[in-house]
């Protein structure tokens, strides 16, 4: 069983008119990216599949309507109250409701569709014997203790896999480094989520071996619209994130932390969002819809059984979606998960927030309206939305994920040079506003605690972690479903995951001929050899 905080209470709605009778959640399919397909009441649970983000010439995606009996959900447009919410008494209790993120723009901005979001049916319980009660409004937003109002310009610089997994790894870094590893790790340690995911994948008949000789650790950044209890995000937060309202989870940063148990130099390698693989349950489908399609599957189920406890349905589909995810990555990369750890969209804004933002630096202008990326050329600092928006970009990069993975590594650079090297070292407030961030947005197995996070913070600081993506034969690819994909050679990527526990680096990858446009491509493209990710004095200049 998940241990979690408890919910905020239900207020009253703040907005007139937001409905607050439970409605059914249709999802709908984002135009500019690929859509998981919901479970409709025609498909049996197992069968969903994703659906793909269609091109600018492919007709939109089908609508799906959830189909689980009684599916109403606390309205996701609510808007937070204005009032002040009271601060938790110390900074080891866990938040009972989100910080804010920013006061409510003059005119209000219509959301931008989301360019990663790929819908599914998820379901949510009707009122029943200990559910929620109809017309409990969305989670309220409180102002983190000591962080400072968000500035105009929000974050535009971001990695994928730093967009989620930030706020941890960089966080502990700010702890070891003060000096308050003591007092403020064990703080965050016992306000954390945790999740039983990861002993369910690591017992299962298809889990590699447990000595493999390595440690491994699977940091997963969730783009969900929800808090940890599963309560919608007001729209108010949805703005500032520039997205939009969705039932989806889509995991869209995926870094797998392979540490040698030799001694030898770790490495943090990322898995592209797009990635065809086999997921448990559901076949062959894009390893980001792994959690969230099955997530919707069980939660479909649950209901339809009779469960009446929302909070059981959340927990129970959260740790399964988490599961398949799991297993989904130990099939592809051959390696045995060791410890998970994941953080939200939400999370990631509050760290760029925190930290008074992240440098980066571009060769290029370049815009894309699904994403809210608009970034002139050369170097800048970006936080809040422009941070979200900058590592989330994949339209107009040349190489299309591959390069939004490029800037996801060189952000996380960035980040923690910001962090060890910036005012955060010295600012009680913002070491608060962390926090606060990594209490409500960190999920954790509880094996893993936040001084092993301490420690490869530290290692990649100091140049001893390097980051890699795992070889891949063709992007753009198009599946059986229309699908935008990455393709791979299971093997090769099994080979070359089991190379990075040695003393001896794999070579990089051999430069392709072309790029395969179908899925029967075996030629490794050049993704360039593993770099350090020691930060920089200066952010380099990329894509």
């Amino acid at each position: 069983m998940t241990d979690r905080p408890t919910p905020p209470p239900a207020e009253e709605n703040p907005d007139p008119a937001t409905p607050q009778e439970p409605r059914p959640r249709a999802v709908e399919a984002d135009p500019a990216e690929d859509t998981p397909a919901a479970a409709t009441d025609t498909a049996p649970a197992g069968t969903a599949e994703p659906q793909d983000e269609p091109a600018a010439e492919d007709e939109a995606a089908e609508k799906a309507e959830p189909t689980a009996e009684g599916g109403p959900a606390a309205p996701v447009d609510a808007e937070p109250a204005a009032a002040a919410q009271a601060e938790p008494a110390a900074d080891t209790t866990p938040a009972a409701a989100e910080p804010e993120v920013g006061a409510e723009p003059d005119a209000e901005a219509k959301a931008e569709p989301d360019p990663d979001a790929e819908p599914t049916a998820t379901t949510e319980p009707t009122a029943g014997p200990g559910a929620a009660p109809a017309d409990e409004p969305a989670a309220e937003v409180v102002e983190a203790a000591g962080a400072a109002g968000p500035a105009p310009r929000r974050r535009a610089s971001g990695w994928l896999i730093a967009g989620r997994s930030l706020v941890a790894l960089v966080s502990a870094a700010v702890l070891a480094a003060t000096g308050l590893v003591t007092v403020r790790v064990d703080g965050f340690q016992e306000s954390v989520t945790t999740t039983d995911a990861l002993s369910e994948a690591q017992n299962s008949p298809s889990a590699p071996p447990a000595e493999d000789g390595a440690d491994d650790i699977l940091v997963v950044g969730s783009d969900t619209r929800t808090d940890l209890q599963g309560h919608p995000l007001s729209a108010r937060v949805l703005r500032e994130l520039r997205t939009e309202a969705t039932d989806t989870i889509n995991t869209d940063t995926l870094i797998l932390l392979r540490l040698p148990k030799n001694g030898a130099r770790g490495y943090a390698v990322s898995i592209p969002r797009d990635t065809s693989v086999e997921v448990p349950g559901l076949g062959v489908e894009k390893i980001n819809g792994a959690f969230g399609v099955t997530k919707a599957l069980t939660a479909q189920r649950l209901v339809g059984s009779g469960v009446g406890d929302r909070a059981r349905v959340e927990t129970e589909s959260d740790t399964a979606g988490r599961t398949a995810l799991i297993q989904a990555v130990q099939g592809l990369t051959g390696v045995r998960v060791d410890h998970y750890a994941e953080v939200t969209l939400y999370g990631f804004y509050l760290l760029t927030e925190a930290i008074d933002g992240v440098d980066v630096c571009l060769k290029r202008s370049t815009s894309d309206p699904d994403s809210g990326a608009d970034f002139r050329a050369g170097q800048q600092t970006v936080r809040g939305g422009d941070a979200v928006s900058f590592v989330r970009q994949r339209k107009g990069l040349p190489r299309g994920d591959l390069d939004r993975i490029v800037r996801q590594q060189t952000f996380l650079a960035s980040a923690m040079n910001k962090v060890l090297s910036g005012g955060t070292l010295t600012d009680a407030a913002k070491l608060s506003a962390l926090e606060r961030a990594v209490s409500q947005t960190v999920v954790m197995d509880p094996g893993l605690h936040f001084l092993d996070l301490v420690k490869q913070a530290q290692a990649m600081a100091a140049g001893q972690v390097q980051f890699a993506t795992i070889p891949v034969t063709g992007v753009g690819a198009r599946n059986d479903k229309g699908q935008s994909v990455i393709t791979v050679d299971v093997a090769a990527v099994r080979k070359y995951m089991a190379d990075l526990a040695t003393d001896t680096p794999p070579p990089a990858p051999p430069a392709p001929t072309g790029v395969p446009d179908n899925l029967t491509g075996r030629k490794l493209l050049d993704l360039g050899a593993p770099a350090p990710a020691r930060a920089a004095a200066q952010a380099p200049c990329i894509d």
